[in-house]
């Protein structure tokens, strides 16, 4: 019989210590002169998901790991080129497995003003009749980007969430590394009504400026949502996850995996980096 894992007390003290703490490298700091006590950004962390054993969603002709990677290096060529004060790192560079909770502990470790994770997303498969059998098909309809944050309320379809936070079931001392969590365990996810983040507003004006960029180049428009998201959830700044589009749609896929569907992201997403840097330094 599979044993069922149990949350340990002091995750729930873990949970209400980062309830009130805020990161020092984000709390208003004394300073000499006015300037000296203005916000800037000046570190990103870019975080393309998945990796090594862990392909993510995967297309006809692509895997999602493959995909983000790619974008992401080219994201963070042009924010140092664009943005030359600011410094850029990656979780991954390679095509190797990272653990989610290592994400955010980069992101922390750095004192990164933004955590950015980046994504392909994927439509549920649809059940189809061939025959006398129910078989599952590709879902092929669905398209559009998407841009997440981390909720504590039950908004929107919890799909892309239980997808992304799989992987851990993949990692080496999962229940440890993450204090029983379980993503496949519903009860699991009543654990993140105890959250408030630090960096709800912010998160969600970043990722508000993702989507507008994202629409007014014509692509679909599925909103900003919160979700019940690992590799969100021990973040110290401001942090979101975009979904690119759908893998599984065969336009998209297409857009993704060319040159100039990269360049138009990679610029959508440079756009509203600095849109929101201006609005955040003003």
């Amino acid at each position: 019989m599979e044993q069922k894992i149990k949350f340990q007390p002091f995750f729930f003290i873990y949970l209400l210590i980062l309830t009130i703490s805020v990161p020092n490298h984000i709390q208003a700091q004394p300073a000499a002169a006015a300037d000296e006590s203005i916000y800037h950004i000046r570190t990103i962390v870019l975080d393309p998901g998945h990796g090594g054993n862990k392909p993510g969603t995967v297309g006809k002709k692509s895997k999602e790991k493959d995909v983000v990677l790619d974008i992401a290096l080219k994201l963070g060529k042009a924010i140092e080129k664009e943005l030359p004060d600011v410094k850029v790192h990656f979780t991954r560079t390679t095509d190797v497995d990272v653990d989610i909770y290592k994400r955010t502990a980069l992101a922390n470790e750095k004192k990164a003003d933004l955590f950015i994770s980046i994504h392909c997303n994927a439509a549920p498969y649809r059940r189809v009749r061939q025959g006398n059998r129910w078989v599952n098909a590709v879902n092929t309809g669905p398209r559009g980007t998407e841009t997440l944050v981390l909720g504590y309320n039950y908004l929107g379809n919890q799909d892309a969430a239980l997808r992304e936070n799989a992987d851990i079931l993949l990692e080496e001392n999962f229940e440890e590394n993450y204090q029983g969590f379980d993503p496949n365990d519903p009860e699991s996810y009543i654990i993140f009504s105890l959250m408030r983040s630090q960096y709800r507003e912010q998160s969600i004006k970043l990722a508000a400026a993702i989507q507008k960029e994202f629409t007014n180049m014509g692509r679909v428009d599925r909103g900003v949502k919160e979700q019940k998201l690992a590799v969100l959830m021990n973040a110290g700044m401001p942090a979101i996850l975009t979904e690119l589009g759908f893998l599984s749609n065969p336009e998209e896929e297409a857009y993704m995996l060319s040159e100039e569907g990269q360049d138009e992201i990679v610029k959508n997403l440079l756009d509203a980096i600095k849109t929101y840097k201006r609005q955040t330094e003003r």
